[in-house]
């Protein structure tokens, strides 16, 4: 989504390749709102969500995941954030 609104202005329908890494201090353009797993601690991933909130926010996070058992990975419960 990022590389498209990148290239375009806008998100549209595509296929192609892109080299943007994401990762803090990288403000998020293409997107205002984001839904996703509970990722590995040191993974690319977590790099990626905390660009687009923060990662003391994205730690918090987890925090409260932790405290509440929610389910971790792919297949493991999910959050918004807006």
């Amino acid at each position: 989504l990022e590389a498209t609104y990148l290239k375009h202005g806008k998100i549209i329908p595509t296929q192609d390749e892109t080299d943007i890494f994401i990762y803090p201090p990288y403000k998020i353009k293409s997107i205002d709102k984001l839904i996703t797993n509970f990722h590995l601690p040191k993974s690319t991933l977590i790099m990626l969500v905390s660009a687009f909130a923060s990662r003391e926010f994205v730690l918090e996070a987890y925090r409260e995941a932790i405290k509440e058992t929610y389910r971790f990975f792919s297949y493991g419960d999910c959050m918004l954030i807006e």
